[in-house]
């Protein structure tokens, strides 16, 4: 799944799911590790993407009041 097929709600889970599990390891999966770091970038880059443009729209509707 790519970063603009994700919604907020996805890119948000999958974050939060790789933070619990990392949180979670007492060992590191150094295995899986670079998956996982690939995994989050691409689910934050779709959030952020996401905040900006509801920052964007809400910014021009007060813009215009």
């Amino acid at each position: 799944m790519t970063e603009q097929e994700l919604t907020f709600k996805e890119g948000y889970d999958i974050l939060k799911k790789n933070a619990d599990l990392l949180e979670s390891q007492e060992d590191p999966d150094i295995d899986n590790l670079m998956k996982m770091v690939e995994e989050s970038m691409s689910a934050y880059t779709a959030c952020k993407s996401r905040v900006d443009a509801v920052q964007q729209a809400l910014n021009e509707t007060f813009k215009e009041q």
